[in-house]
């Protein structure tokens, strides 16, 4: 893995929005491709246990925004942030980790995501820290870092968080440093909307796509690509797709929906996946692609 290197504050590449906060580090840590001070950054976070509602709004947000030539930022904790940060790695397009651990094989956090900090340091992305090499994770360093994820980013979205969440703290920071705050709507019923939702009330910009961000941030309008429409093999395909047309499912629910038997489901699904018609969510929960 590549060399850790270290920015002082008083260095002229140490970023000025980061400088602008009353407790900005005097030392970042990194590994990768440090980000430029022009570099329009933007921040993605949510809850550690997504729904397959929330995964897919991270994906097609975070897929539509590095489009737009926005190199994502988010915190490479389980769930939201891996989605936002793995949707660049697979469109080999920078993305940005911010870690509450020292960047050393040893200390980074989680290990499950140890060989996803080395694919975006190969995809031209960037890992920091300010916490030095051997520095373990603590209910205090990852709260911290939040504080670097929001003033690294021209602005914040939360997809999908519980009242009492770290994205929500990660938002509070945004606020108190005049960040732009965006947030993915959710069921009522859900608690995990009932974070984005009360942000929504308290202000945040209601986003059903990467487009009311950039109206926000004032960025000329894109022209994203449209999802294309794959052609059935079969008509197990066919039954399928048409299930998977109104959001991802569970195996379970697919089964259901195109009364389908398991086996030719399980076959079907394998075979569309290799040939990138649909997505496995994780968990047995695939989305159109």
């Amino acid at each position: 893995m590549e060399e850790i290197k270290e920015i002082k504050i008083e260095e002229k590449n140490y970023p000025e929005s980061l400088k602008k906060i009353s407790d900005a580090p005097e030392v970042l840590y990194y590994r990768g491709i440090f980000p430029e001070n022009n570099e329009n950054l933007f921040a993605i976070v949510g809850t550690r246990r997504p729904s397959p509602y929330g995964q897919q709004a991270t994906i097609q947000i975070a897929g539509d925004l590095t489009d737009a030539g926005f190199a994502i930022v988010s915190g490479m904790a389980p769930g939201i942030d891996t989605f936002a940060h793995k949707i660049c790695v697979d469109k080999n397009r920078r993305t940005i980790a911010v870690l509450g651990t020292g960047l050393d094989e040893k200390s980074i956090y989680p290990r499950s995501n140890l060989q996803l900090s080395k694919e975006i340091i190969k995809n031209g992305g960037c890992l920091i820290s300010e916490f030095p090499p051997g520095t373990r994770g603590t209910k205090f360093t990852f709260p911290r870092r939040n504080r670097l994820i929001s003033g690294l980013s021209l602005g914040v979205l939360v997809v999908e968080a519980k009242e009492k969440s770290g994205s929500l703290i990660t938002a509070g920071y945004a606020k108190i440093q005049r960040k732009k705050l965006f947030a993915v709507p959710g069921p009522v019923f859900v608690l995990n909307s009932k974070g984005p939702n009360k942000l929504i009330k308290e202000g945040a910009t209601l986003t059903e796509g990467a487009q009311d961000i950039l109206d926000v941030l004032g960025i000329e309008s894109q022209k994203f690509a449209v999802p294309q429409i794959f052609a059935a093999e079969n008509k197990q395909e066919s039954a399928i797709l048409t299930a998977l047309s109104q959001g991802s499912l569970n195996i379970d629910k697919i089964i259901e929906t195109t009364k389908l038997n398991a086996s030719e489901v399980s076959a079907s699904l394998a075979l569309m996946e290799i040939s990138g018609k649909i997505r496995n969510l994780g968990g047995n929960t695939y989305s159109i692609n």
